[in-house]
C-alpha cells in the first residue's frame, strides 16, 4: 500500500509519488484532486506527460490568475522529462505558487534522479507507490483494503483472496470492494471460496494446502467445490504432489534462513515460510505414505480407476492424516 511521509497534507505545495504501481500512483493523484476540490469545487486539474510538458509550459500553468483559482498540475512519468523541462521544474520547486499543487509521478530508480532529489530537498510530500512483487506485500495490501472500508476479514480469507486473484492490485482492490458490498459481517475463507476459488489453479492449491495442513474436512469441501466448478482432476493431483514434495524437501533440508533455503530448494522465500508452517506434525513415514497416495490418485484420474472423484477424496484424507502422524504413534 502507499506509504506517506510525515508531511501528510494532500494540499501540500508539491506531492511526489514514487514507484511503479499504477493503482497506487492513481490513488495518490485522486487523493490530491479530491482534497483540492473539497477546498474549491472549481479547482482546475491539468494532467501532462513528458511530451506535453515542454520548456516554459510549467511557468504558464502556474502563473498568477486574475481569478486566483486553485489548480492541480499532475506530471506523469516525470523521470522522462527533458533536461530543459527538468530545469524549469527544479526552479519552480524553490518557489512554488500559492493555490497550486504540483504532483510529480516518478518511477524511482536512476533515471531522472536529479529531479527526485531536488523535490525531496525542497520538502515535497512523498507517497511511496512501490511495485508489489512479494505475496506478503499483496496480503498486507488486501488487509489494508478491508480496514480502509471499515470491514473485518479473517487472515485465511485475505490469503485465499490473494491466492485466487494473483498479483494484479486493481483486481484485488475490486474483489475486496465486491465482497464488502455483497457480504454482511466478517468475511471468511468460505465466502472468498464461493466468489473466487472457481479459478482452476487457485482452487487446486487450496485443496492441497488444506490437505497438507491436516484439515481434512476443509480439504474435502474445497475438493468438491473444485470438481463442481469444472477443475480438471489432473490439476488437483499435481497440486497435491507439489504440496507433499515441498513438505518432504524442506523437512530433509538443513536449517537456515528462508533466502538460503530458497536457493537450495528452488522455492521462493515466501513459500519456505508457508511450508514451514504446514510441515508441523509431519514425519518421514507420513511423507512417504502421502506420496504413495498421490501416485495412486494420479493413476486413478488418468484412467486407472473407475471413479476419479473417489480416488481424489481417498488421497486427500490420507494426506491429511499423514499431516497429523507425529505424536500419534
Amino acid at each position: 500500500m502507499a506509504r506517506k511521509t510525515v508531511n501528510d497534507d494532500p494540499l501540500a505545495a508539491v506531492t511526489l509519488a514514487v514507484g511503479q504501481e499504477d493503482l497506487l500512483l492513481d490513488r495518490a493523484v485522486r487523493e490530491v484532486v479530491a482534497a483540492a476540490k473539497a477546498a474549491d469545487a472549481d479547482t482546475d486539474v491539468r494532467e501532462l506527460g513528458p511530451e506535453q510538458l515542454q520548456p516554459g509550459t510549467l511557468a504558464e500553468l502556474t502563473s498568477p490568475s486574475l481569478f486566483a483559482e486553485r489548480k492541480v498540475v499532475v506530471v506523469r512519468a516525470a523521470q522522462d522529462l527533458s533536461a530543459d523541462t527538468v530545469k524549469d521544474v527544479k526552479a519552480y520547486l524553490t518557489a512554488p505558487a500559492e493555490e497550486i499543487t504540483l504532483v510529480l509521478l516518478h518511477a524511482g530508480g536512476a533515471k531522472g534522479k536529479g529531479l527526485l532529489d531536488a523535490a525531496r530537498k525542497a520538502g515535497a510530500r512523498e507517497v511511496a507507490c512501490p511495485k508489489m512483487t512479494k505475496p506478503a506485500d499483496r496480503l498486507a495490501f488486501v488487509r489494508q483494503e478491508f480496514r480502509a472500508l471499515g470491514r473485518s476479514a479473517t487472515p485465511e480469507a485475505c490469503q485465499a483472496l490473494v491466492d485466487a486473484i494473483g498479483s494484479d492490485l486493481r483486481e484485488l482492490a475490486s474483489a475486496v470492494s465486491q465482497l464488502v458490498a455483497d457480504v454482511e459481517g466478517t468475511i471468511d475463507e468460505a465466502v472468498v471460496g464461493r466468489y473466487y476459488t472457481g479459478r482452476a489453479e487457485a482452487s487446486s492449491f487450496t485443496v492441497a494446502d488444506r490437505a497438507v495442513e491436516g484439515r481434512a474436512a476443509e480439504a474435502l469441501e474445497a475438493l468438491r467445490w473444485s470438481l463442481a466448478t469444472g477443475v480438471a482432476p489432473v490439476l488437483i493431483t499435481s497440486a497435491l504432489a507439489q504440496g507433499v514434495r515441498a513438505i518432504g524437501k524442506l523437512s530433509s533440508a538443513r536449517g537456515g534462513r528462508p533466502a538460503d533455503l530458497a536457493r537450495e530448494l528452488g522455492m521462493p522465500p515466501w513459500k519456505i515460510d508457508r511450508v514451514r508452517q504446514q510441515m508441523r506434525g509431519w514425519t518421514p513415514d507420513g511423507v512417504a505414505l502421502a506420496l504413495r497416495a498421490v501416485a495412486e490418485a494420479d493413476a486413478g484420474v488418468k484412467g486407472g480407476g473407475d471413479d476419479p472423484e473417489y480416488a481424489l477424496e481417498k488421497a486427500v484424507v490420507t494426506i491429511a492424516r499423514a499431516a497429523r502422524s507425529r505424536g500419534r504413534g
